[in-house]
């Protein structure tokens, strides 16, 4: 097994692609399993088509069904923090990909993406671990 972490600064995006470095730890690893992990207890790991209004449509999802307001009991932090740690109930913190080649096996559309709502943090580490086949 091999793992890395890595940093993410997510800066004033819900929505942070990180394909790219998923990509570049799978390069020669030949085939198995790759497990990425977000280690925060109000971010998450998610599979979403990018560049096409998705990161857009994902948001006010999040926003309609979480709204960020003052109704959580859970309430330090920026109005609504509540909020951010409900997130990973509906976002897993982690995703699973299969590794083919040292390349994962993303669909035409899809991208590796950290979600995270919490704007009193704005860096995160991201765990890739890769179990070979």
């Amino acid at each position: 097994m091999d793992s890395v972490e890595i940093r993410v600064e997510t800066g004033s995006s819900l929505i942070t692609d990180v394909t790219g470095e998923v990509a570049d730890f799978c390069r020669g690893r030949g085939d198995g399993l790759l497990n990425v992990f977000v280690p925060h207890a109000t971010a998450g790991a998610a599979l979403i088509e990018t560049g096409s209004g998705t990161e857009d449509d994902l948001a006010e999802t999040i926003d309609r069904v979480l709204p960020r307001d003052v109704r959580y009991t859970h309430a330090h932090g920026s109005r609504g923090h509540g909020r951010d740690h409900v997130l990973p109930a509906f976002v897993s913190p982690s995703v699973v990909l299969p590794v083919i080649g040292g390349r994962p096996a993303l669909g035409t559309w899809q991208s590796v993406v950290v979600v995270d709502s919490n704007v009193d943090n704005r860096v995160r580490a991201v765990r890739l671990t890769f179990l070979p086949g």
